[in-house]
């Protein structure tokens, strides 16, 4: 007979292995984003343990308790279909909502085959958001022009880039931001409109290509010119953004570039969903953490 099942949390070590996990699973993580979300919510890493083995995890990050976010959710292959999957889920779920505020909503990103599942856990669905493709020529990042609205984040107030993201993600965020943004083997991207910021982007090196995201603007034109100058720090590999198929404006872009879609999910939410301003939403940040 089988061990008995521990549902626990995760040391740092084992946080890589999930990333790992996750690589094999073909979702192609970011070289640092183990060390990037660790250092969001170490709390947040939940492990599955039958006989002393390690054979799945996720994550439950909670933002202050305003809002929570489940994602990274891996069963190893050779132990799924007996249940145990089913039981790390719902005791990941039952584990945010002691983590969150009464009344706090969850929000995840699941692969489409598994939207009935969640649904059946609470989770309402909101829309797609569709994972695309583009190969990006070698010769790219010198046929770009340049853009003298674009500068470096780095270069702009913090309080700025807070409050922008703000919009966009629902509830403050700051220290993920502040690592996400400035995280290494990455390039991240304002838009200024004067001294206005109207957008901004974050593109990072992963396990193949670029991940161009978040990707966040007020406008097409601001949202376009910031993926020109993003993909250019990914020229002669692929890049991938994950875009909301709520914002036409998002599909126009992935269109206009004509990159291919690859992947998805459902985005879902039990409670209300946060108060996100949809129409500046080009590209989510991250399918595990929102």
């Amino acid at each position: 007979m089988p061990g008995e099942l521990t549902i626990r949390n995760m040391i740092r070590a084992e946080v890589d292995r999930l990333v790992e996990w996750a690589a094999e699973e073909g979702w192609n993580p970011g070289l640092h984003d183990a060390d990037l979300f660790w250092a969001t919510d170490p709390d947040a890493f939940i492990a599955a343990e039958l006989d002393g083995e390690l054979i799945g995890g996720g994550a439950i990050t909670s933002y202050e308790g305003q809002y929570g976010f489940m994602g990274f959710f891996i069963v190893r292959p050779e132990y799924r279909g007996r249940g145990l999957g089913n039981r790390l889920w719902h005791a990941r779920r039952d584990r945010l909502l002691t983590r969150l505020r009464p009344g706090a909503a969850i929000g995840l990103d699941g692969v489409f085959e598994m939207q009935d599942y969640y649904a059946e856990g609470g989770f309402v669905f909101s829309h797609r958001n569709l994972r695309y493709r583009a190969d990006v020529p070698g010769q790219w990042a010198s046929a770009v022009p340049l853009d003298e609205n674009i500068v470096p984040l780095a270069e702009l107030p913090f309080s700025k880039l807070a409050e922008y993201d703000r919009h966009c993600f629902g509830v403050p965020r700051e220290d993920f931001l502040a690592r996400w943004t400035g995280q290494r083997d990455a390039c991240s991207l304002g838009y200024l409109h004067g001294d206005e910021l109207q957008g901004f982007g974050v593109v990072r090196r992963c396990g193949e290509g670029c991940k161009l995201g978040p990707l966040f603007a007020h406008s097409f034109d601001a949202a376009n010119a910031l993926y020109g100058q993003l993909s250019a720090f990914g020229a002669g590999g692929p890049i991938f953004l994950d875009a909301p198929e709520n914002n036409p404006l998002a599909m126009a872009l992935v269109q206009q570039h004509r990159m291919s879609e690859v992947f998805g999910c459902a985005r879902m939410y039990i409670g209300s969903p946060p108060d996100v301003a949809h129409e500046r939403i080009y590209g989510v940040t991250t399918f595990e953490l929102g």
